[in-house]
């Protein structure tokens, strides 16, 4: 059986991946900085999944060791889902106006954290028949949006990181994966008067990335615009490119 960590599963993007890879036999390591919520969460997935729970913050190296503690007790460790994000700033606010505390948090949840997680599960994910990690991108991360720059920058560190990573790592699949924008509680604090009733839910978007899983594309950047394009098998990019802006997270 195969296992995974999704970390942010309480709600949103976590949440509906952990759904799609429940739906598909995978046992689970859920985390999220709320418990009761993430025991919600745990609590709606697919009947028959092995599904553990670890309410924690990814910052925290305890937690990490614990994830993967939990996933090792499953069977190992086949795929980390680095999924867990905080904007830093709620509203956003122009780089002038940026607290310096609240960049330092969203680097250390977005860029430390699951980096840190990285090396906690290596070991497992060396050991794995088809080790993969899933890295959430954006398109803040290439493209200069007003307001956005804080959280885009840490978005482009962790798109590094991760392109270092599928080089110093090329036994296993590694990709980093703008989602688009969703109708999120992380949207609508990024930008409170903004009309979100257009945008894909995230349970719209899940099956695009859990495709990087099932068809154990090349390690790259990719948007889930064009994972849904390409959703025919046998069809698709040699590799991930990035290529056609996907759109803030």
């Amino acid at each position: 059986m195969s296992v995974a960590i999704v970390t942010g599963a309480s709600r949103g993007l976590g949440r509906a991946v952990a759904g799609e890879l429940a739906a598909r036999g995978w046992d689970l390591v859920l985390s999220a900085r709320g418990a009761a919520a993430l025991e919600e969460a745990a609590a709606g997935l697919a009947p028959g999944a092995r599904v553990v729970p670890v309410a924690g913050d990814v910052s925290s190296a305890a937690h990490r060791a614990a994830l993967v503690a939990a996933a090792r007790e499953l069977g190992g460790l086949d795929l980390l889902v680095n999924n867990a994000g905080v904007l830093g700033a709620e509203p956003l606010v122009p780089l002038a106006e940026h607290a310096l505390d609240g960049l330092r948090e969203a680097f250390e949840v977005n860029v430390v954290g699951p980096l840190g997680l990285v090396q906690e599960g290596l070991p497992l994910l060396r050991a794995a028949r088809a080790g993969a990690v899933l890295n959430i991108s954006s398109d803040a991360a290439v493209v200069a949006y007003p307001t956005w720059g804080a959280y885009g920058a840490t978005k482009a560190a962790g798109d590094l990181v991760s392109a270092v990573l599928a080089v110093e790592e090329p036994e296993l699949r590694v990709w980093w994966a703008d989602p688009g924008s969703m109708r999120t509680r992380m949207m609508a604090a990024a930008e409170p008067g903004e009309d979100l009733a257009g945008l894909p839910t995230p349970e719209e978007v899940a099956p695009a990335l859990v495709r990087l899983v099932e068809r154990a594309l090349p390690s790259g950047r990719y948007t889930a615009g064009e994972l849904a394009a390409e959703a025919a098998p046998g069809v698709g990019p040699e590799a991930g490119t990035g290529a056609g802006p996907g759109a803030r997270r």
